[in-house]
């Protein structure tokens, strides 16, 4: 599953969710693509469950990008621990979504399979979406 290799600081805070993704909300890479209109924590086991779907519906044919990358370590620890202690170990990490990201993106399929594709791999993922298509 998709982790970082390593990263500045080993464990983050929760931070914010508010506002709208600017940066990747534009198509750039393949025809079709599907845009978050929520916004979530999607975990690495999310992301490769929606990427085994398209792939999957594809049979392997055209080009899937993936647009998003769990790079946010999230701890927990154990239940039934006291208070104090400390902060947990990193149980997952996790991509901040917000509205208006692109999560994937097809080139080289037509519209109708792409859209069937995306519909299979929308339901793997905790946000509504919306599919896009490259105006020419």
């Amino acid at each position: 599953m998709l982790e970082p290799k390593r990263t500045k600081y080993r464990k983050s805070f929760r931070g914010r969710r508010r506002g709208v993704s600017s940066r990747g909300s534009d198509l750039s890479f393949g025809e079709f693509g599907i845009k978050s209109l929520d916004r979530a924590w999607m975990s690495a086991a999310q992301i490769e469950a929606a990427r085994r779907a398209l792939t999957h519906y594809l049979k392997r044919k055209g080009r899937v990008w993936i647009r998003i990358f769990p790079d946010k370590a999230v701890t927990a620890r154990a239940a039934g621990q006291r208070m104090g202690g400390g902060k947990g170990d990193i149980d997952r990490y996790v991509a901040v979504i917000r509205p208006g990201r692109i999560l994937f993106e097809i080139a080289g399929v037509p519209e109708e399979v792409a859209v069937e594709a995306f519909n299979r791999a929308s339901v793997k993922l905790p946000v509504k979406t919306r599919i896009l298509k490259k105006e020419k």
